[in-house]
């Protein structure tokens, strides 16, 4: 156990001098900036773009719509630049073979493992909370209304979504042996689960469901204890998965 603070600070080290976070953090904090203005602009954009050929009285931009764009950044874009980011995580090491000296010196694998899902999971953490942090400023700032009373109840389950996210990467990346094919199996489990979720019976269950539920959630016709069982899937699909990458890298040579 004393080795995991040693691997966590060096998956930290790393990830700042790599300029990972930064470059996540700048996109993030984009969206942030960028949803509560979008919906405040776009009733003017449109005025502009079509004039009175438009025909139709725009209904005022509100707090729902600043929210609204944040998720769909988040959900869409974010999710994606998160994958690019982190998909060769664990397969840029075993490629290059630097885990090697480690290894044979006593390091148990579980540890690379579990450091590297540590990291990401922090990294996560900081940046989408920061990110919320700056949208709910600007939305309060833009939109004082109360038409999304439940903010931070619409934002626990896509802080949640991130934690079985992380764990599908680092599984992806522990198969691979390069960042491609793991990008490609992260984007293939993604796109299983938007197929199951067409099921309505298979909907609550859902790890999709937390980055799709959110603006109900926020407006409150939706309660979080609806997708409870999404959340409980995706924490034990998390677990599991991070179990089955220790599991396949005690099987690899390194």
């Amino acid at each position: 156990m004393r080795t995991l603070p040693t691997m966590l600070r060096k998956e930290l080290l790393e990830t700042w001098r790599t300029y990972r976070f930064l470059i996540l953090a700048v996109v993030f904090l984009i969206f942030a900036l960028m949803s509560p203005l979008i919906a405040k602009l776009t009733p003017d954009i449109m005025k502009m773009s079509f004039g009175k050929s438009l025909g139709i009285q725009l209904p005022k931009p509100t707090s729902v719509d600043s929210w609204t764009q944040f998720y769909k950044n988040i959900g869409q874009m974010g999710i994606f630049v998160v994958a690019i980011m982190f998909s060769g995580t664990m397969s840029q090491e075993l490629g290059k073979g630097t885990l090697v000296n480690l290894v044979t010196k006593g390091l148990p694998r579980w540890v690379v493992v579990c450091s590297k899902y540590i990291s990401l999971l922090l990294q996560w953490v900081v940046i989408l909370t920061a990110s919320f942090l700056v949208t709910w400023g600007y939305t309060a700032y833009y939109f004082p209304d109360h038409k999304t009373p439940h903010i931070f109840l619409g934002f626990l389950p896509l802080l949640v979504f991130g934690m079985f996210f992380l764990a599908v990467i680092l599984f992806g990346s522990t198969l691979a042996r390069n960042s491609y094919s793991g990008l490609l199996f992260t984007i293939l489990v993604m796109g299983v689960l938007y197929l199951v979720n067409l099921f309505k019976a298979a909907q609550n269950y859902n790890p999709v469901t937390l980055i799709g539920d959110n603006m109900a959630i926020t407006q409150g016709t939706k309660t979080l204890v609806k997708i409870a069982p999404g959340m409980a899937v995706a924490v034990a699909a998390a677990v599991l998965l991070v179990i089955g990458a220790v599991a396949v890298l005690n099987r690899q040579k390194l």
